[in-house]
């Protein structure tokens, strides 16, 4: 794997001390770092080297930290972003997604897995907590939307059925072994669930869903991943 710059943003400096060390004698290099994001963005701009990879705690999730965000992406299209924090809140997830960022992920996640994840990051790939479908599916996520407008986009039953097994990261063969249904079916379905809610992906469908409620009877996902061989 090619050296990686990486940019650190977060209040803890202790934690970042901690982040240089565990990337000691990896292809991840920290080339700068900042307390916040409002300091990050423009120390990112005067770096001499452009990060590849910028690992952020947002503080409050709030407007104005997603539109530093949307700032930093626009301005360096070229970087990925890894929100690395101590809560898993759906909204905070949400408008991180949609203001570009590559990956959410939990603080208490291992050292080998974190690494893993990063590297998945730079090959292009979206990362998210393993236990995200857990919290759904026990209904402890408090902040989805408790009106579901699955109707008003004209969803069908077997599309909603598609969503949940999305929020549980099933890939197209598990979805279509639990469905019973051929997997050239599902990509049927995936298309026209992705033209209906306006998503361009797997995993803005999957966020669409998280935010709308979908979630709250994900129940059915669960049973994907329990009869996956």
């Amino acid at each position: 794997m090619d050296p990686v710059n990486v940019f650190l943003i977060d209040a803890n400096k202790l934690f970042r001390e901690g982040m240089k060390r565990l990337f000691e004698n990896t292809p991840f290099k920290v080339m700068g770092e900042a307390g916040t994001l409002r300091e990050g963005v423009p120390a990112v701009e005067a770096a001499g080297t452009q990060p590849d990879l910028v690992l952020i705690d947002l503080i409050n999730g709030g407007e104005d930290e997603a539109d530093q965000l949307r700032a930093l992406r626009d301005g360096h299209p070229g970087i990925r972003v890894v929100i690395l924090t101590t809560d898993l809140c759906t909204r905070r997830l949400s408008g991180a997604l949609g203001a570009g960022a590559h990956g959410y992920l939990m603080k208490d996640i291992a050292c080998e897995a974190l690494m893993q994840s990063l590297k998945l990051v730079m090959m292009g790939e979206k990362v998210f907590p393993t236990h995200l479908a857990e919290l759904l599916i026990n209904g402890r996520s408090e902040e989805l939307a408790t009106e579901v407008p699955a109707r008003r986009k004209g969803l069908s039953q077997r599309e909603i059925q598609i969503l949940r097994c999305l929020l549980n990261g099933n890939s197209n063969k598990m979805i279509a072994n639990h469905l019973h249904i051929t997997e050239a079916t599902v990509k049927v379905h995936l298309k026209s669930l992705l033209r209906k809610i306006n998503a361009s992906n797997r995993t803005q469908a999957a966020i669409w869903a998280l935010n709308n409620g979908i979630g709250d009877q994900a129940a059915e996902a669960a049973g994907v991943s329990a009869g996956a061989v």
